[in-house]
């Protein structure tokens, strides 16, 4: 007997105010990943202005518009009507979270509020949205980014593009939206930090776990935000520190060119050796690590500072800058 896994029922509801309508199928194929939209609502005064939410737009995507009247100059009443609206379905218990899609970091303490709830909530909005809203939700999605990821498949596939212009786009579009997404620099040490966190246990690092841990770290994490579809490709293009391998069926994912641990601590305890069994500055050792290695990178080995690294070599001794052989118990 097969069992059908029953979907997460969603309130999805629209501030017309800063939201265009050319996104409307980008959200409702979005949230399609997540559960089912039991809940479309969008809220403005349709009175004066509606941003591109005509009536056929809403009949087509089964959105219920709620009219809100400015009442007073200069006060947001849509605001208001969304975020009482929103209390009023969390109390009726009818859903299991909230897509709330907005670019106003007015809704970020709604979007705190109902995670507090233990409700999953689901931001969408332009890459302008402040990074408050966006750490607020436990997912948010960029919808300027991903719709232009799709008008690019439209155009040409990924496959025919080479690694060259498609790490030119990614930084590109990091560039264009600055801190508006995640920096790829960031992307890289999370995976680097996830890999040395494995080899401590004595595991493999597989991809499919970088890509959970990745969504879990950052809310807005997508790879479309820099231009691609596939994590793997992501990886390959943007982050020389990283090597992708295959194991059977599976991707895997290491360091890239990384110096043997023991090699490298045989080098230093050479190098100490020979300066006469101490070094009196710690810059003197990454002086020479990096004449031979100049790809070395300390973060690598699970460190933020040489001296922690070197602290970890048992026959070599730190204090302050100055590193020194350990003497011999008689």
């Amino acid at each position: 007997m097969e069992i059908i896994e029953e979907k997460k029922q969603f309130a999805v509801l629209i501030d017309s105010d800063n939201i265009s309508a050319k996104y409307a199928s980008s959200i409702f194929n979005e949230i399609e990943n997540y559960g089912y939209a039991s809940f479309r609502r969008i809220y403005g005064n349709w009175s004066s202005r509606a941003n591109g939410w005509k009536e056929e737009v809403l009949l087509e995507n089964s959105i219920t518009p709620v009219q809100q009247f400015a009442y007073t100059s200069g006060k947001n009443a849509t605001d208001m009507a969304m975020v009482i609206d929103a209390m009023d379905i969390l109390y009726s218990g009818k859903v299991d979270g909230f897509c709330l899609v907005t670019s106003d970091s007015d809704f970020t303490r709604l979007a705190m509020r109902l995670r507090e709830e233990n409700m999953y909530v689901i931001g969408m909005g332009e890459s302008k949205t402040p990074m408050a809203l966006t750490k607020a939700c436990n997912k948010f999605i960029h919808l300027n980014l991903i719709n232009k990821q799709v008008n690019d498949v439209e155009t040409a596939s990924e496959a025919s593009v080479s690694a060259g212009a498609r790490r030119k786009g990614s930084k590109a579009a990091e560039e264009e939206h600055g801190s508006a997404v995640t920096p790829l620099s960031q992307i890289e040490e999370a995976v680097i930090s996830i890999i040395n966190d494995n080899e401590n246990k004595g595991k493999i690092t597989y991809l499919g776990e970088i890509g959970s841990r990745l969504n879990d770290k950052f809310t807005d994490f997508d790879v479309r935000n820099y231009g691609y579809t596939k994590l793997v490709v992501l990886l390959q293009d943007t982050c020389p520190r990283l090597s992708v391998y295959r194991i059977d069926s599976a991707y895997a994912v290491g360091l890239s060119g990384q110096i043997d641990r023991q090699k490298l601590e045989k080098e230093i305890l050479l190098f100490v050796k020979n300066s006469g069994g101490q070094v009196e500055n710690l810059s003197l050792v990454y002086e020479e690590i990096h004449k031979k290695h100049p790809s070395f990178d300390i973060k690598d080995y699970g460190y933020s500072r040489l001296s922690s690294f070197l602290r970890s070599i048992r026959q070599l001794s730190v204090n302050g800058n100055l590193v020194s052989i350990k003497e011999r118990k008689s």
